[in-house]
């Protein structure tokens, strides 16, 4: 389904992030990237929706080119890839529903997008998917008076309004702690196997990649240097991947 050929992403100053790399996902995998800090990891995802501009190479969903999409062409590409941040990128001051039904700004009539009038069709299918992340009784609550995990189930929310076909997620549990971590990465896992969305997920954490990834690649220095399933991964291409001094920590 996601096919990427010779990637190449250099910033100002000649600094490569992604090196020369091919990739080719299948439908319904959940796909964990896993490597250092600096590794190219969130470049990647971020050229595969354009939020980062490759410098070559070639990305395609099924057979749409991305990387040769026009700007609107690729605003309409963007509903079928749903963004999950680090940081949550909520409007902290604004409602959770309001929050949500911004996933279905790309699926609405240009005159509601501005005037922020959705129907209630729309109304129905943020609630939806605010009972699947947990947190219907949050609905009326502005953001910022929500936990670092409630916030990021309403970011999930937020992507599914967008039915997408393609779930990116950068770094989803890194500011978590163990047990608020293992609740999001479940979601993601439930939407993957449930609605057979594909899932490309930046992780830090070696143990949760083993726990919830069908597949696993690491990159090192913007090139992949393992691809496998997670078992694969031994003590032996842990440190080749992170380093010989580098220790595993578990996430229970």
């Amino acid at each position: 389904m996601l096919r990427i050929e010779h990637l190449t992403k250099v910033f100002p100053g000649g600094v490569v992030a992604v090196d020369d790399l091919s990739l080719t996902v299948a439908d319904g995998e959940f796909l964990v990237i896993i490597g250092l800090s600096g590794s190219g990891k969130s470049t990647l995802l971020r050229c595969i929706n354009r939020l980062v501009e490759p410098t070559s190479g070639k990305i395609f969903l099924d057979e749409l080119e991305i990387t040769a999409l026009t700007p609107s062409q690729l605003r309409r590409s963007r509903k079928q890839i749903g963004m999950i941040f680090q940081q949550f990128n909520l409007v902290r001051r604004s409602s959770v529903m309001t929050n949500v039904l911004t996933g279905a700004l790309g699926t609405v009539d240009a005159w509601r997008s501005v005037l922020g009038r959705f129907p209630a069709a729309a109304y129905d299918r943020a609630f939806a998917n605010l009972e699947r992340v947990g947190i219907p009784e949050k609905v009326d609550q502005r953001a910022d008076t929500l936990s670092g995990g409630q916030q990021q189930r309403v970011a999930i929310a937020r992507a599914l309004m967008q039915e997408p076909r393609l779930m990116l997620a950068d770094e989803p549990v890194a500011s978590l702690d163990p047990a608020t971590s293992h609740s999001v990465m479940k979601y993601l896992e439930e939407i993957n196997r449930h609605d057979g969305i594909t899932v490309l997920c930046n992780l830090h954490f070696l143990s949760l990649a083993r726990r919830y990834a069908t597949r696993v690649i690491a990159l090192k220095a913007g090139r992949i240097v393992f691809d496998g399933t997670p078992t694969e991964i031994d003590h032996v291409r842990f440190q080749q991947i992170y380093g010989e001094e580098a220790v595993e920590v578990e996430i229970a």
